[in-house]
């Protein structure tokens, strides 16, 4: 992944991260941390690692939502072993995403499974779009932001911890952060203060 990144760029970043939104199984999320570890070495702009990412993901889900509105349906009752099961499921779904879409949505991109069906299901469900829309930016954001921060000031093995745990491991990688930083402040001003008395 890290050779085709460097070879093709942020473009290659794009369509992974877009067509996986689609509900095509690629490693989108691979590639988001990738690019960012990258960044870090200066090869790409972090910032623009994000924010490609995010259009990515906002674009690919939409798409994917689209698909599942328009033919989602007429496609699943094509698939012999498949259609029976949507009959039963579908509607479930449906009631599902009545009542818990926009948060399926926005925390869809921390859990694997759920990347790729999410957006889908959503339009099958015709789960309103506006709504879909602006939960799902919201979601693409924060991931995006999330994986590519964690990615390039943590490296692989943080992004790995936010792929196996999803948004607990976020929780305890932003605590740890937030606690260094507090420690690191208070030390800050217990040696100024240090300093103040020995001066006087």
């Amino acid at each position: 992944m890290t050779h085709q990144l460097e070879s093709y760029g942020l473009i290659l970043l794009f369509a992974l991260v877009a067509v996986e939104g689609c509900g095509v199984p690629l490693p989108g999320e691979t590639a988001l941390a990738t690019a960012a570890v990258l960044a870090s070495g200066g090869h790409f702009s972090i910032e623009a690692v994000i924010g490609v990412a995010a259009i990515a993901a906002i674009v690919g889900d939409n798409t994917g939502y689209w698909i599942g509105r328009r033919g989602g349906r007429a496609l699943l009752a094509r698939v012999p072993f498949v259609s029976e099961a949507s009959q039963r499921v579908l509607p479930r779904a449906e009631r599902f995403f009545d009542r818990h879409g926009p948060k399926t949505v926005l925390i869809a991109r921390f859990i694997a499974g759920l990347r790729i069906t999410a957006a889908w299901l959503a339009g099958i469900s015709h789960m309103p779009w506006r709504r879909f829309v602006l939960y799902n930016a919201a979601g693409g954001i924060l991931w995006s932001v999330t994986i590519g921060v964690v990615a390039y000031v943590f490296g692989k093995a943080a992004v790995n911890a936010v792929t196996h745990y999803g948004l607990y491991a976020v929780i305890v990688i932003v605590a740890l952060v937030i606690s260094a930083f507090v420690a690191h402040r208070m030390w800050h001003k217990a040696h100024e203060a240090r300093l103040e008395r020995s001066e006087n």
